[in-house]
């Protein structure tokens, strides 16, 4: 019998409405695998009743017909989405005990469709990592290893690594993630499984803990492009309280599935072949060309110019935006309270935060209030809004002569946990090719593309323009096709 637990999505979606296994048979493989995992760190709060209610719920009402979208499906929700009666932390200490009494828009649109919960997962604190190493509940690791007999403990990526790592060793078949510089897509890169950002607005925002409001977007991460487009056409839609959110309908995704690109011109930016780049990404990249050549498509090089400026100029919005978002952590409305004997109210703020933020997250707290600062916010928060409206002009310009561009995900696959800690500047740089298109609001997703020579998975990026996830998704399903990717961790943990 098929093990539940390697089934896709779209599988158990389809074997549970033929009546092949119940609901709850999968969502209790898939506890069982949760709770067996524990050495990943992948889950902060695990959440089995919540899946085994839904099961339940969907075996109910299959017999009468009344099947939702994801009935039989349960998933992981990455823990930066608030969700009723089950704590949410961002993985900080500061919101540790934090429960809310509210759904994110993204997580009840998925409850209402049918699905269950898991448990929530871990990630960089406030999002703010590129390898799951800053969270308060310890890292996250990645369920693979290298096949040269190294012993070292490998980064899932981040900030969405717990979503990754426990899509790739099984402990759901999905899960959401958020993408504010590539969150979604890194992580998925160094696991081996797909995940797409869509255009900023498709998805709600509300309910979901903030990092930089005007790059922020939530996402599906899976193990299949199919997977995604199900995933995306549920968490989609108009929300009138995110006034960010896209008054806009929600297309068929998975029906307008195809692999089929002829007629598509695919662009190669030039800026993105960086000095040191490792052979084996640049092998990658020309074996994506050959994939979409081959679906039909056309290639042509195109230019970015400003390419260059897109990971410092995030830099400064990002944090800017974070440090004033993290203003409401205070000890006074919500999260936690340091109250030192005969303090004030100013010292209990900054007892509070001292004590509740993590390194990472008061480094990026320092940056952005420094730029926003009177005598430097035009030398620097104006001057990156101005090249990031640079940055989206190149893109513009380089839509009239492509459909869509193909990158690479990330510059490297999975380092070693520890390997970049004492160097922030060095994990910024993992978000060197997923940040353009962040800053941009545009649709861009990973696909796994094969292995390097140490066994392990390296990403295919495609990006697309505003809206035009059927042609993301399409691209990525003919990479999906000829790669062939089956490759999987073997379970150590």
């Amino acid at each position: 019998m098929t093990n539940l637990t390697d089934l896709t999505v779209a599988e158990i979606r389809d074997g549970f409405r033929a009546g092949d296994f119940t609901a709850r048979e999968v969502a209790s493989g898939f506890n069982a695998n949760v709770a067996a995992a524990k050495a990943l760190n992948a889950f902060i709060v695990e959440t089995p009743d919540h899946a085994l209610a839904a099961a339940d719920a969907a075996d109910a009402a299959r017999a009468s017909g009344d099947i939702k979208p994801l009935s039989g499906v349960p998933i992981g929700m990455k823990d930066l989405f608030c969700t009723d009666g089950v704590q949410t932390t961002a993985a900080s200490h500061i919101l540790e005990g934090f429960t809310p009494t509210y759904e994110s828009t993204v997580s009840a649109k998925l409850w209402e469709a049918g699905a269950g919960m898991l448990g929530k997962l871990n990630l960089d604190q406030f999002a703010m990592g590129s390898s799951n190493e800053t969270s308060y509940f310890g890292n996250v690791i990645s369920p693979w290893k290298r096949n040269d007999g190294g012993n070292a403990a490998l980064a899932p990526g981040g900030s969405s690594g717990g979503s990754a790592s426990a899509i790739s060793a099984r402990l759901c078949p999905a899960a959401t993630g958020t993408d504010t510089g590539g969150s979604i897509r890194q992580p998925a890169a160094f696991v081996g499984i797909s995940g797409i950002k869509p255009t900023y607005g498709r998805c709600s925002r509300w309910g979901v803990v903030a990092f930089a409001s005007s790059l922020d977007q939530a996402g599906p991460m899976a193990r299949t492009v199919r997977d995604n487009a199900i995933l995306l056409e549920v968490m989609a839609g108009f929300d009138s309280k995110d006034s960010t959110s896209l008054d806009l309908p929600v297309p068929a995704w998975e029906q307008g599935l195809s692999s089929d690109l002829k007629g598509k011109r695919v662009g190669i930016p030039k800026e993105y072949r960086v000095d040191g780049m490792p052979a084996e990404i640049d092998a990658l990249w020309e074996k994506g060309i050959a994939f979409l050549k081959d679906a039909g498509a056309e290639i042509v090089e195109v230019s970015l110019p400003h390419t260059h400026y897109a990971l410092p100029t995030y830099y400064i919005i990002a944090p800017a935006e974070a440090s004033s978002n993290l203003a409401r952590y205070d000890g006074v409305r919500f999260g936690q309270r340091e109250l030192p004997e005969g303090a004030g109210l100013q010292d209990m703020y900054a007892a509070t935060r001292a004590a509740g933020f993590g390194p990472e997250v008061k480094r990026r707290i320092m940056i952005g209030t420094y730029v926003l600062s009177a005598g430097y916010y035009d030398a620097y928060y104006t001057q990156a809004q101005k090249v990031r409206t640079l940055i989206s002009r190149d893109f513009d310009r380089a839509w009239e002569s492509c459909d869509l561009l193909l990158t690479p995900t990330a510059p490297s696959a999975a380092f070693a946990l520890g390997e970049k800690q004492a160097d922030p500047l060095a994990m910024y740089l993992n978000d060197v090719f997923t940040v353009p298109a962040s800053l941009a609001g545009l649709p861009a997703m990973s696909v796994p593309g094969g292995l390097d020579a140490q066994g392990l998975p390296l990403g295919l990026q495609i990006i697309g323009k505003a809206l035009d996830e059927q042609t993301v998704l399409n691209a990525g399903l003919a990479i999906e096709e000829r790669a062939g990717f089956t490759a999987r961790p073997e379970k150590w943990w």
